[in-house]
């Protein structure tokens, strides 16, 4: 059959919003479909979602609009594949059905006593079990804590899931995870599958779901999934796997040396190496692509800091946005143009909902630092950007420092759209940004795995050639001379006040 005619069904699951495309074996979007939803955020640190509801929901949904798009005939959907935001903790009774709220990723940080709790446990162990130090998104604390505090929802659980194996799940009755994720359950799987030796503290091994590759068909579309997406029963369906993954597989992360820097709800960073690293400040494990490893981290503050920006500091855009006006960011975007780099003293602390990349503090807390009369509120949205910015380069130097030389910078996501912010990281790494003709994400990421899975494709390099890059933004050296002044003001300004940060409530 030709390219053309073929179709891939592609779902994305995120933070505020699920979206999901139809593209043919040639890569050209047919469709797209989006459903915007919220999170709970029921006490400070505490973030959630209600997986059946949200998770679940959203897919079904988007699936049928797809389907009415195309005019009918699901029967033409030769393969699914689902992705979701990574690094969250759902349980589930045996017929799938969530016990509780899912616990989300790095932004959820209830479970810091359960970290300390492991490495009271481990003691001198701890750096020999763990490829790399707990943090807020790491999920076996997350198992620990409903352990620890939900006794009779641990007592109940058949399966402790992160988002895109209970996707993967409800689709097809088959419980997996892809080697890429299965790092975020430290210590609960190694390179041979589940470590047995390990689950003692914190579940049975028969609570896990099993490793498979992110291109593995591990099933088909159940009678009763069917029934909700409109989906032919034994369509075939991927293993699924985390948003970022799916998103950096959409633009073409296929070689070392290449990173993405992903503008979404967060920011999240994936960096492509051929060799694997422990023990410092940056490690890398098991990456989509067969033979590579990668670096992956995330902040927890990105295209939330600016939605908080939209709605607490420019609320009348937004009004004008909905009245039928300007787009509220691009509004927001277009005023910061007329600020210079540095936003004229005034930096940004991005630290709103606490930190992940680089400094792994959950208890941080934003700043706004040298307020002067002129300022604006444009500085101040300028300042937010540079804010992430900040944290961006932070991360970057991190890779370097660690023998792990970026050649290709590659910005995806929701954030591509606003040139300002692109600006901003590209002066602040003083480097090329490039970004690609389809910027939807990961949902495409997950299309194109079908793709390939299903033989579209005989190589990466052959799917790569599909991958086009539309943008180049260049960085201006003035502006990278202001901001290197301003790294290590950033940088002090945190470390003087974090234990200050600390002791507030």
């Amino acid at each position: 059959m030709d390219r053309e005619k073929r179709l891939f069904m592609g779902i994305d699951v995120g933070t505020y919003e699920s979206k999901g495309v139809l593209v043919n074996g040639d890569c050209q979007i047919l469709f797209t479909a989006s459903q915007k939803h919220d999170l709970e955020n029921p006490r400070p640190g505490w973030y959630e979602q209600d997986a059946e509801k949200i998770w679940w929901g959203d897919v079904c949904k988007i699936s049928r609009e797809l389907l009415e798009k195309l005019g009918g005939d699901p029967a033409r959907i030769e393969c699914v594949g689902l992705s979701a935001l990574g690094c969250d903790c759902v349980p589930v009774d045996e017929n799938c059905r969530p016990l509780c709220n899912a616990i989300l990723y790095g932004i959820d940080s209830r479970a810091q006593a359960e970290i300390e709790q492991i490495k009271e446990y481990y003691g001198d162990r701890y750096p020999q079990v763990f490829s790399h130090p707990l943090v807020s998104s790491s999920i076996s604390p997350k198992i620990l804590w409903i352990k620890n505090h939900l006794p009779q929802v641990y007592a109940k659980t058949a399966k402790f899931l992160t988002a895109s194996s209970y996707l993967t799940a409800k689709m097809t009755g088959r419980y997996c995870i892809d080697r890429y994720l299965s790092g975020s359950f430290d210590p609960l799987y190694d390179q041979n599958g589940i470590n047995e030796k390990e689950c003692g503290l914190f579940c049975r091994p028969d609570q896990l779901a099993q490793i498979t590759r992110a291109t593995d068909i591990v099933g088909t579309v159940t009678p009763e999934a069917a029934a909700l997406t409109g989906l032919c029963a034994g369509t075939r369906v991927l293993t699924g796997t985390g948003d970022s993954g799916a998103e950096s597989f959409s633009c073409g992360v296929f070689t070392p040396g290449t990173l993405m820097i992903q503008l979404g709800s967060t920011c999240f960073f994936i960096y492509n190496t051929d060799k694997p690293l422990s023990g410092g400040s940056v490690q890398t494990g098991p990456y989509l692509v067969p033979g590579t490893y990668c670096a992956a981290a995330g902040t927890n503050n990105g295209g939330t800091l600016t939605r908080w920006y939209r709605d607490r500091i420019f609320p009348q855009l937004l009004e004008a946005e909905e009245g039928g006006g300007e787009n509220a960011y691009a509004a927001m975007a277009r005023l910061a143009e007329a600020i210079p780099a540095g936003s004229e003293g005034l930096f940004t602390l991005p630290y709103f909902a606490g930190e992940r990349a680089p400094i792994n503090d959950p208890l941080a807390k934003g700043m706004i630092f040298g307020l002067q009369s002129h300022h604006t509120r444009a500085h101040l949205y300028q300042s937010a950007l540079e804010g992430i910015g900040y944290s961006i380069a932070q991360y970057f130097d991190l890779l370097e420092q660690n023998g792990l030389p970026v050649q290709k910078i590659i910005a995806v996501g929701g954030g591509t759209k606003n040139p300002r912010w692109l600006q901003v990281i590209a002066d602040m790494l003083d480097r090329e940004v490039l970004v690609p003709q389809v910027t939807i994400g990961a949902c495409y990421g997950d299309a194109l795995l079908c793709a390939l899975a299903c033989g579209c494709y005989d190589s990466l390099a052959a799917l790569g050639e599909k991958i086009r890059i539309t943008q180049t933004v260049r960085p201006i050296p003035e502006n990278h001379a202001v901001y290197q002044k301003g790294k290590p003001v950033f940088r002090a300004l945190y470390e003087s006040t974090k234990d200050l940060m600390h002791q507030t409530l």
